[in-house]
């Protein structure tokens, strides 16, 4: 095994070797590091697996993310949480766990930080110190840099599958039941605007990608997201948007209130929010209510209630309007509210599936349809329930019938 100082000093031949004239391909620079590493086995022995290890690990610092990099391309590695550039967790099977693996000096990790947010054209300095970016795979990531981070940059990878699940993955997960997901599926297709919401690492992303899949592939859709995550593959008329950072002269800034505006005039049958967080609420429901049926979007809250109130808080945020008008924006826009809750064995499930139905004294009011049934836990600590229908009937059927589908 290669010590910290020998890895260090292998590196910094590498590099003086470099020929910084002209552009080193990959090729070429994984060829130097191969010759340097076998030139090294010479006088301390490696095994095949530590010479392949060590290669990588080279190539890495130079190209990749450095110590990053096999945590990324691990797929049971769902979230990297950087702290420090010496404490570095990881999320695996649901459980977080401290690693290992560290950056050999604050100074690195702020080099692979600005490599990454380099590579999608945003900026992240002490003037702007909060960025939100992506990997080329589409991961999500949060940085947050000194002074704000009070030890050293901090980092937050969010990773997603390379193929998107699916509501039969998402079934078969225990996520949801089949009935239900039938039931959701019909909603899509017949042009219902849904809302889902849920706490943070709920799973709202993954489940709005897995409904967007049965959108009507002869329609054309726009996605507005904060980072570039859906990965919707059944469309081909497909318009996908990002925000972006104002510039370090404070310019140059596009806002999810900037890009829901444009979309309404690029002719889309759907719009698709990736999550409202402030005051595009507003435009969210005015695009809704303006012809754009069968829109989706997502947010954070702990309950479909709290998810109304949230949204009454965004639109009065930016616009001075009574809140009855506000509750009746959100009545004539949303008609399907649902929730997805993280559980204490660490499951994600659909908890709650309610309908949007009107106004009664001055309140919003929801019919349940679904619920979550919880019975107790399994011996290995697993929650036994399920998403069961509560009787009640959707009162608004008039898109279902108007499409042709039935419940």
């Amino acid at each position: 095994m290669l010590s910290d100082e020998d890895f260090a000093g292998l590196k910094q031949t590498i590099k003086e070797k470099l020929d910084l004239t002209y552009s080193v391909t990959d090729q070429q620079l994984m060829d130097m590091v191969e010759q340097e590493v076998f030139a090294l086995s010479f006088d301390h022995y490696q095994t095949a697996g530590q010479k392949h290890a060590l290669v990588l690990r080279l190539f890495n610092s130079f190209r990749g993310l450095d110590v990053l990099q096999p945590l990324v391309d691990n797929p049971a590695v769902t979230e990297i949480m950087i702290n420090r550039h010496d404490q570095i967790f990881i999320e695996q099977e649901g459980r977080v766990r401290l690693t290992e693996v560290k950056f050999e000096s604050k100074e690195k990790l702020e080099d692979v930080i600005q490599a990454i947010v380099a590579k999608v054209n945003r900026a992240v300095n002490e003037a702007n110190p909060i960025v939100d970016a992506r990997l080329l795979d589409g991961s999500r990531v949060n940085v947050v840099l000194s002074p704000v981070a009070l030890e050293g940059p901090a980092m937050t990878i969010r990773k997603f599958p390379e193929s998107p699940l699916t509501l039969d993955n998402l079934i078969a997960r225990g996520a949801l039941t089949q009935e239900a997901a039938d039931f959701l599926i019909n909603l899509v297709k017949a042009k219902y605007n849904l809302f889902i919401g849920g706490g943070t690492g709920s799973g709202k992303t993954t489940f709005l990608n897995a409904l967007s899949q049965y959108i009507p592939d002869d329609e054309r859709i726009i996605t507005i997201e904060d980072s570039a995550e859906l990965q919707i593959r059944t469309v081909p008329n497909l318009v996908r948007m990002e925000t972006r950072n104002a510039n370090t002269e404070g310019k140059g800034e596009i806002t999810i209130r900037d890009l829901i505006r444009s979309s309404l005039r690029m002719r889309p049958n759907r719009i698709i929010v990736g999550e409202v967080r402030g005051a595009e609420a507003l435009d969210m429901l005015q695009a809704m209510n303006t012809g754009h049926d069968g829109s989706l979007s997502t947010g954070h809250a702990n309950s479909s209630t709290d998810m109304l109130s949230r949204l009454e808080t965004m639109v009065l945020s930016g616009a001075a309007l009574p809140v009855e008008v506000v509750r009746k924006q959100i009545c004539s826009a949303i008609d399907i509210m649902i929730h997805l809750q993280r559980l204490r064995d660490r499951s994600r499930r659909v908890t709650e599936i309610s309908e949007i139905i009107g106004m009664e004294g001055g309140e919003v009011k929801l019919n349940r349809l679904f619920e979550f049934v919880e019975r107790g836990d399994d011996k290995e600590g697993r929650v036994i329930g399920e998403l069961r229908p509560t009787g009640n009937v959707l009162t608004r059927q008039d898109k279902l019938a108007m499409s042709g589908y039935a419940l």
